[in-house]
């Protein structure tokens, strides 16, 4: 049995919900119109999943989906924005085709769902920035990153939340980046899983090899465990350990070397008490619903047993930084 006065460590979710704000450089709704709708029926089955076996877990948000309608997207914009490179990069550029509520575009819309997260048991909502920023593309500055990020946190203030958790999009960012997230208000960012395949890089500095690499490290062990403890800086840094990649009927042979994977590092995090960060998007959900759930479910289900046996905790991203924070100041105590 574990000890009741030590930090038994935790597994710690976040979500990058962003519908098609995240993918439109790449993929247009009509290419993407499954994953972006079947992603409204998965957070609630997600929501009722967590709540079975109650999970912890941050949703880190793209201001955009909170508008309730056209005019509020365009009210809330800020005047200062990235004059990315490539053009393509901006989503200011597609407002005059994004519809004029949800009812009308569920892809560019998400109020009443960030409603129904907001008010399930143990879930925080975080912030994706404003217009799902890229930090690190060419023409993007830190002055207009601030002014991004403020717009967002602004309207999770309308809603009632303060937002206090933040995740970069393509988990993009550099320190002068982390330093203006904390004037603006955030306690804690979810930083990159450690190790030189993981590192923040812009979209063109990457690599198919290092992609790769990526896909491998999913199945074996090529990066370690990835685990990790409170470093006590601010804001707080909660290191992502794995992205739970969607189920793909074309790689299921080897789903269970994926699982294996995912079980054995909750195994190590649990034995040295360390915190091990899961993140996937809502949208990977989308399609496939029912495979994804169900390995999800499994990945819970070896939770609770990690929670009967050594205590191992259920912690939103706030959560793991406010209790590594209590953790360092009673190490130097």
């Amino acid at each position: 049995m574990h000890s009741p006065n030590v930090n038994p460590g935790g597994l710690v979710i976040s979500l990058d919900f962003e519908l098609h704000w995240g993918v439109r450089d790449h993929s247009s709704v009509a290419d993407y119109r499954e994953n972006l709708l079947g992603a409204r029926e998965a957070i609630p089955a997600m929501l009722r999943l967590f709540e079975k076996y109650g999970i912890h877990a941050t949703w880190a948000t793209v201001g955009m989906l909170f508008c309730e309608n056209k005019q509020e997207l365009l009210a809330s914009a800020p005047a200062l924005r990235p004059e990315y490179r490539l053009a393509k990069l901006s989503p200011y550029l597609d407002l005059d085709s994004v519809g004029e509520d949800e009812v009308s575009d569920p892809f560019h819309y998400a109020p009443s769902l960030i409603r129904t997260i907001a008010s399930a048991p143990g879930q925080e909502l975080g912030t994706h920035t404003f217009s799902h920023f890229y930090c690190l593309e060419e023409g993007a500055t830190v002055a207009a990153f601030e002014a991004d990020l403020e717009k967002a946190l602004q309207l999770g203030t309308k809603l009632g939340v303060q937002l206090k958790s933040l995740v970069f999009p393509r988990n993009q960012y550099g320190e002068e980046h982390l330093h203006a997230s904390q004037r603006c208000g955030i306690t804690c960012v979810r930083s990159n899983q450690q190790g030189s395949l993981y590192n923040p890089r812009a979209s063109g500095d990457e690599s198919l090899f290092r992609r790769g690499l990526r896909l491998a490290d999913a199945y074996v062990n090529l990066s370690g465990h990835n685990t990790h403890s409170s470093d006590g800086k601010r804001p707080a840094r909660v290191p992502a350990s794995r992205f739970l990649r969607p189920y793909n009927p074309r790689l299921c042979a080897a789903d269970s070397l994926r699982m294996r994977r995912i079980l054995h590092d909750l195994d190590a995090a649990a034995e040295c008490c360390e915190i091990y960060h899961l993140w996937w998007h809502p949208h990977n959900f989308g399609r496939w619903t029912r495979e994804n759930l169900e390995f999800l479910e499994a990945i819970l289900r070896h939770l609770a047993v990690l929670r009967d046996k050594k205590g191992f905790a259920s912690w939103t991203m706030l959560e793991a930084a406010e209790t590594g924070t209590k953790a360092n100041r009673a190490s130097q105590l």
